[in-house]
């Protein structure tokens, strides 16, 4: 079972403004700086995180790592993780790189999602101009897969893995220390999973024998924060946005769908074991692998556009 740690919000040292969840800095016994994510509307944002964390790891993904937590003052459960820009370096989001990169980008809070501008093309010319992240970042990293544009590719297909929406522009971000631009590592993928749906409709949606409601059909409707092109009225589906991405880097396109392939269903399976019951139901396990498995299945098959 995944360890769970205890935080508290009177010990924090400054509140984290970024972002719609209640989150707050402080400092961890080896004198790390540590934010604490809180899920208090009972969502599943914590242990969709922690999943995604661990999938991340199995995938060789440059990730930040999350702990489940949870903030005794408040009685909330959450989420821990380091910060990946310690000092000197600062986070730039993507937002401000692609303003950096055309000056007409709209950057306005309130428009987070539904940005049509934050196209596939316009990302991977930003991305392409930065450095891999740094090396204590990549040592899990596939071999063959060298370039700041390889590994968005990994954070691409990730999403349309776990199913994740929520790629959009202050969810990806850049390191700078002096004048050097890297990627980041991948974060923020609480909106994963499904998380935000119950069980009754989990096991409805298990056993309906109406196609339109099975699980093959509530996979290929996920949707991410990226557009074909600025006219476009819809999003593309998570597996557009990485089928479209990955035509920038077919060579990394090949090792990362390899890399996928070969995780065995078995150890996917023992990390939804290892959350905690009262994070997520038995069902809960049940459902969300059956949707990883059907993503995968997707996403190697390579039959869908």
């Amino acid at each position: 079972m995944f360890s769970v740690r205890e935080v508290y919000l009177s010990k924090a040292e400054s509140l984290e403004q970024l972002g719609t969840k209640p989150k707050f800095w402080f400092t961890g016994e080896n004198g790390e700086r540590l934010l604490f994510k809180a899920d208090q509307r009972g969502t599943g944002e914590d242990w969709a995180e922690k999943i995604a964390c661990e999938l991340c790891g199995l995938l060789g993904l440059p990730h930040v790592d999350y702990e489940l937590a949870v903030d005794l003052d408040k009685h909330r459960p959450g989420v821990v993780c380091q910060t990946c820009s310690p000092p000197p370096a600062s986070l730039i989001l993507g937002n401000q790189l692609l303003l950096a990169h055309d000056q007409r980008y709209p950057t306005e809070a309130k428009n987070r999602y539904k940005v049509r501008e934050h196209t596939v093309a316009a990302v991977a010319e930003v991305i392409k101009a930065l450095y891999p992240p740094p090396e204590d970042w990549l040592k899990g990293l596939p071999k063959g897969i060298t370039s700041a544009t390889d590994i968005f590719a990994g954070y691409i297909m990730l999403d349309a893995w776990i199913g994740n929406q929520d790629r959009h522009h202050e969810n990806w971000a850049a390191l700078k220390l002096e004048n050097t631009l890297q990627l980041a590592p991948t974060f923020d993928h609480g909106a994963a999973l499904a998380r935000q749906i119950g069980d009754t409709e989990r096991q409805q949606r298990m056993t309906t024998r109406d196609a339109g409601f099975g699980i093959a059909h509530f996979a290929r409707s996920a949707r991410s924060a990226f557009y074909r092109d600025s006219g476009a009225k819809k999003s593309m589906t998570t597996i557009e946005a990485w089928r479209a991405f990955s035509l920038y880097t077919p060579s990394a396109y090949k090792i990362w769908v390899s890399q996928l392939h070969a995780i065995d269903a078995a150890r996917v399976r023992k990390i939804l074991e290892k959350v905690p019951l009262d994070r997520l139901s038995n069902i809960g396990r049940d459902f969300t692998d059956r949707l990883l498995t059907e993503n995968r299945k997707r996403i190697v098959d390579g039959d869908e556009i």
